[in-house]
C-alpha cells in the first residue's frame, strides 16, 4: 500500500497552476467515502482491538510493565542542556508521579492490542516546564504517532502561539490529539484549539459511553469520575479528573482507526460525532447498533 496522501512529499509547482492547487488529473484521485446514515458504533469499532495504531502518552511518564500499561515500545525523557534548550533522549519505561501511567491504562483497558509510547514531559505529574511540553509534544508528532494523549493543560499565555502551531502541525500530520480540559474553568491550552479533539469527564461508569457537547470548545465527555486507574508499583487506585476522560475517547479514537487506517481527523472527529451516545438515532436509526 502506497503512503495516504497527508505522509506523501509535497506535490512539485504545476504551471498554470496556483500554489497549492492541483490540476484536473490530481483532483480526481480517488477516495473511499461511506454514507453517514451508515456510520455506528458497530462500523466505527466493532471487532476491533487497536492492533496496529501507535498512542504516544506524553505525560509523567509510563510504568513498563503494569497489568494495566502493559508494554512500552518507546520511552523518551525531556532533558535540558546548559543552552536552556530541552532535548527528548529515550529512558526506561518509567513514571515520576503516576499519573502517565494511569493514562496508559485507560487506553489499554479500551484498545488492549495499541502500541502504547511514552514522553515523560512533567517532574512530578502536576508541573513541568513550558520547554519540555513543547519538546515531547513535538516528538510525538515528528514520530508520526496515530494517536497522541495529552492530559494535561498550561495557563501560561506565552506557550499559546507554539501549541497552537503544535496543534495545527498534528491535524495535518494526521496525528489525533485527544487533549482533557483543564479541571478548573480557567484560560488554558491547548485543549480549546479546535484542531484537537478536546475531553471533559461525565460521571457514568461505563468506559465506551461518551457523549457530543453541543457547547464548544469541549467537544466531547467521556468518564472521568472515580475512575479504576493503573498506579505505579502495580497497583490501582481510582481517580477523578478530565486526565482520565481524555484517555478513554484516546482507547476509542486507537479502535476506530484499527479498523479504518485511512481516517483523516476531521473524518475522525466526525465518526467520534456520528456514534456518540446523544446523537445516536437521530440519522435513520442506523446508530442504534451498540458494540
Amino acid at each position: 500500500m502506497s503512503d495516504p496522501p497527508w505522509r506523501r512529499p509535497s506535490r512539485p509547482y504545476t504551471p498554470g497552476v496556483p500554489a497549492w492547487g492541483a490540476t484536473r488529473a490530481q483532483a480526481r484521485e480517488g477516495f473511499a467515502s461511506i454514507p453517514m446514515d451508515s456510520v455506528s458504533p458497530q462500523w466505527a469499532w466493532g471487532g476491533a482491538d487497536g492492533s496496529g495504531v501507535r498512542v504516544c502518552v506524553v505525560d509523567s511518564g509510563v510504568e513498563g510493565g503494569h497489568p494495566m500499561a502493559g508494554p512500552v515500545d518507546l520511552a523518551v525523557t525531556a532533558v535540558p542542556d546548559e543552552d536552556g534548550e530541552v532535548e527528548m533522549v529515550p529512558c526506561e519505561p518509567t513514571d515520576r508521579a503516576g499519573h502517565g501511567t494511569a493514562c496508559a491504562g485507560v487506553i489499554r483497558s479500551v484498545a488492549p492490542g495499541v502500541s502504547v509510547s511514552s514522553a515523560q514531559v512533567l517532574t512530578d505529574g502536576k508541573t513541568g516546564s513550558g520547554p519540555a511540553l513543547i519538546a515531547g509534544l513535538s516528538w510525538a508528532i515528528e514520530q508520526n504517532f496515530d494517536v497522541i494523549n495529552l492530559s494535561l493543560a498550561t495557563t501560561r499565555p506565552a506557550l499559546t502561539a507554539q501549541l497552537h502551531e503544535l496543534a495545527d502541525r498534528a491535524y495535518f500530520r494526521r496525528c489525533a490529539l485527544v487533549v482533557s480540559a483543564h479541571n478548573r474553568p480557567v484560560p488554558s491550552y491547548p485543549w480549546s484549539f479546535s484542531s484537537v479533539i478536546s475531553v471533559a469527564s461525565h460521571d457514568e461508569d461505563d468506559p465506551m459511553t461518551y457523549y457530543y457537547n453541543p457547547a464548544p470548545p469541549v467537544e466531547f465527555h467521556a468518564r472521568g469520575v472515580r475512575v479504576p486507574v493503573a498506579w505505579p508499583g502495580g497497583g490501582t487506585i481510582r481517580s477523578t479528573g478530565n486526565s482520565f476522560a481524555a484517555p478513554h475517547i484516546s482507547g476509542l479514537c486507537a479502535l476506530i482507526l484499527g479498523k479504518h487506517p485511512w481516517l483523516t481527523p476531521f473524518q475522525l472527529k466526525t465518526v467520534l460525532f456520528l456514534c456518540a451516545g446523544n446523537t445516536t438515532g437521530r440519522l435513520g436509526g442506523a446508530h442504534d447498533e451498540t458494540c
